[in-house]
């Protein structure tokens, strides 16, 4: 099924309480397709992207680079080809950058190739208040003028390396000043800068164009810009949230999955947080096994205190797991603080959680105590975001009798075609319009 031609709206009817077997490899990691989507512009070479995921989100930034003069094509499902070589600032339909984030990442690549862009306010999930400053500081140390009225408007007539220290480790403002320091002449200097996997990849990306970048990984980044870019073929690594998210949902449902090419190197907070809550696996290779045989015994503190679990910048737990956490906490054994810090609406959407027959209590927006376990039931619930549609996908899945989730494209902005490749797992959902 191609969920890239869709309805507005679309529903999942989820019956729950089905154990689910079998194989699963993660998608393309969504966060690396997006910047490298992107970044594909600074070069008017052909740029081949494997492994990419076909979800709405590409699909939406793939239209808008096709509006600035890209040559798009898929040539698989999964493999997208890419070349710009009449590459303009055109307009940029303001519908379409509403509806994604990812629309901000244009900004580095396109004054990187053409010197100017104006921008309409980018959009995404309702998580909270997602400031731009950290761009706009990098983005003028390194040359650029930025105006702001009804879009934002970018110059870039003056490129230069600069030594940026960012104001917090943003990923998206680490990703667009990246890709200006691959084009400014001389040596720049990225200190603070996030250094999540999908950072890492863009970056490998840009060195795979020719790009000179040293400390990935990191949080200082060295980059000897100036140097002319080529084409190449790039395989995107997995999505290490969709690999939580799987782990998550094998835990709650009592399964057995194997999580073929999971991409180990980048799982060990994730695997660290997951065991706190008793949740227990095997690493083989690069692959990973959730047995469907869980203790599910939260681990007090030393002393016998009530254990936190926090996101924090990479490496540390991301913030994006936060909400597949929380639902596995619900059906584990113990009592657990789960500390959000970055957004201040994330974890509103446990009132549905709490509907369901949850135990938590919202101390405040950032903080939740979740004491388990918990019999889910069935409800009727919207999806307000991605990783919490994900969320309250996954409590469904847990639940006694058949929930209705409107709202659910939000999780196809993050999740390609998670109902196939669930219920080819055994797991029960209709994906359909929704009334």
């Amino acid at each position: 099924m191609d969920q890239t031609n869709h309805p507005s709206r679309i529903q999942y009817i989820v019956e729950g309480g089905h154990k689910l077997t079998g194989e699963i490899e993660p998608s393309g990691n969504k966060n690396a397709a997006l910047p490298m989507i992107a970044a594909s512009l600074m070069t008017d070479q052909q740029v081949q992207l494997s492994n990419v995921p076909r979800i709405r989100d590409v699909e939406v930034l793939v239209k808008l680079i096709q509006s600035v003069g890209a040559d798009v094509r898929w040539l698989e499902q999964n493999t997208l080809q890419i070349e710009a070589k009449n590459l303009r600032p055109a307009d940029l339909d303001p519908e379409l950058c509403a509806s994604i984030r990812a629309s901000i990442l244009l900004v580095g690549p396109m004054l990187a190739r053409c010197g100017e862009l104006e921008l309409p306010p980018p959009g995404g999930d309702v998580i909270g208040r997602r400031r731009l400053d950290s761009h706009f500081l990098a983005l003028r140390q390194l040359g650029a003028t930025i105006g702001i009225d009804d879009c934002y408007r970018f110059n870039a007539n003056a490129l230069h390396s600069a030594d940026v220290f960012f104001d917090e480790p943003s990923v998206t403002a680490t990703e667009n000043a990246l890709c200006v320091a691959v084009s400014a002449k001389g040596t720049t200097i990225l200190r603070n800068c996030a250094s999540e996997p999908h950072v890492q990849d863009l970056a490998h990306f840009l060195e795979a164009l020719g790009a000179q970048i040293e400390g990935v990984g990191t949080n200082t980044m060295t980059v000897h810009g100036g140097l002319d870019l080529n084409g190449t073929h790039y395989r995107i690594g997995p999505d290490h949230i969709e690999v939580g998210s799987l782990i998550g949902l094998a835990a709650v449902t009592g399964s057995e999955i194997t999580i073929k090419n999971a991409g180990i190197a980048h799982l060990r907070s994730t695997l660290m947080n997951f065991e706190r809550l008793g949740v227990m696996l095997k690493v083989s290779g690069e692959d990973l096994q959730i047995p469907s045989q869980q203790t599910m015994n939260i681990s007090p503190d030393f002393g016998g205190h009530i254990p936190k679990i926090e996101d924090q910048p990479w490496p540390a737990f991301p913030a994006d797991m936060m909400s597949i956490a929380i639902v596995v906490a619900t059906q584990c054994h113990g009592v657990v603080m789960m500390f959000e810090k970055m957004f201040e609406s994330r974890l509103f959407f446990v009132d549905k959680l709490i509907a369901m027959g949850a135990r938590i209590v919202l101390c405040d927006p950032h903080r939740v105590i979740v004491s388990g376990p918990s019999q889910l039931r069935a409800a009727r619930l919207e999806s307000p975001d991605i990783r919490a549609g994900m969320a309250i996908l996954i409590a469904a899945l847990c639940a006694q009798g058949v929930s209705t989730i409107n709202n659910a494209q939000q999780i196809e902005r993050g999740y390609e075609r998670i109902d196939e490749r669930l219920n080819a797992l055994g797991a029960n959902i209709l994906r359909t319009n929704e009334l």
